[in-house]
């Protein structure tokens, strides 16, 4: 049976300013079962999706275990941070915190969608960070149901009150 080492949790060893999110990972290549906790605090520029966006002045938390697996090192965790956005409804600034779990495996041939690639001795978690904060992110953000947003009244149309678009209303004259 293999050894199982644990390790108090590092911040960015190793890791040069330019990539905070890359890390040394040769210490876990030598067996299966060695273990490291990574807890690292970093802002990320441009991500975002077309309604909600995290801020570079709002960083991200890291809070994860790498561990030596047969095939590579796995990457489990979380991830925490905020986005904003604006609410669609009623237009309101909104800013929403979140807490997402991570359980990815990096390996030296990556499977191209499924696994991320372990470069010689080293990971780099951009990517992953990316892609599981962006599938998160609302394509319309909401800061609950249409009722009990403050402003909506204000926002909204009111067809049965006739209140329309009027950009829409060469439509109500068509006879279907």
């Amino acid at each position: 049976m293999c050894p199982i080492s644990i390790d108090p949790p590092i911040e960015n060893p190793r890791v040069p300013v330019s990539a905070p999110l890359r890390f040394d990972v040769s210490d876990l290549l030598r067996a299966h079962g060695f273990r490291r906790a990574v807890r690292v605090s970093v802002p990320l520029e441009g991500l975002g999706a077309s309604a909600a966006t995290v801020a570079p002045d709002d960083p991200l938390d890291l809070d994860l275990v790498f561990e030596r697996v047969n095939d590579g090192i796995v990457v489990r965790g979380t991830i925490d941070g905020r986005w904003r956005g604006q609410c669609s409804n009623g237009l309101e600034d909104l800013v929403v915190g979140f807490s997402l779990p991570v359980g990815e495996l990096f390996e030296p041939h990556p499977v191209d969608g499924e696994t991320y690639p372990l470069q010689g001795h080293e990971i780099d978690l951009e990517q992953l960070v990316r892609d599981v904060v962006l599938v998160e992110l609302p394509l319309a953000p909401s800061c609950g149901p249409v009722e009990d947003c403050p402003d909506a009244d204000e926002h909204r149309w009111d067809d049965d009150a006739g209140s329309g678009d009027p950009r829409w209303s060469a439509l109500s004259e068509l006879e279907l």
